[in-house]
């Protein structure tokens, strides 16, 4: 399965008073990466969004590894783990170097704007496939 990576410089407001990243910071970078992930598939969130598909976390799972530091760069690697009708399961990693920081498990629901579930468009089903 081929993995997708965003590269991203650690910032102080990404951290606590001890200097580390802040446990839920971690969240913005895994769904950076997840965004990122699908335009690079040539599906954007926002117009599917728009067209009435919207694709909320309705399930996450995270295991902190190792902490990541003020100045630290980090790659977040995102790959799919699996389609289904209407949701998608994503397994992520957030690394520095070789060292594993973060392991996640998200997935998203296909919704409609009154947030029931639909079947997840055709098109973006095979982009992501």
């Amino acid at each position: 399965m081929m993995e997708h990576f965003i590269e991203k410089k650690i910032y102080y407001h990404d951290t606590d008073a001890g200097g580390v990243v802040y446990y839920a910071n971690y969240l913005k970078h895994l769904e950076e990466g997840r965004f990122e992930f699908c335009l690079s598939k040539g599906v954007s969130m926002v117009e599917a969004a728009k067209k009435g598909a919207i694709f909320p976390v309705v399930h996450f799972e995270i295991d902190y590894k190792s902490p990541a530091r003020y100045g630290d760069v980090i790659r977040v690697f995102t790959v799919i783990e699996k389609l289904g009708f209407s949701s998608i399961h994503f397994l992520q990693e957030i690394k520095k170097g070789e060292l594993t920081l973060v392991k996640a498990k998200t997935v998203w629901a296909c919704v409609n704007e009154a947030l029931k579930p639909r079947a997840m468009p055709e098109e973006i089903k095979q982009a992501l496939s």
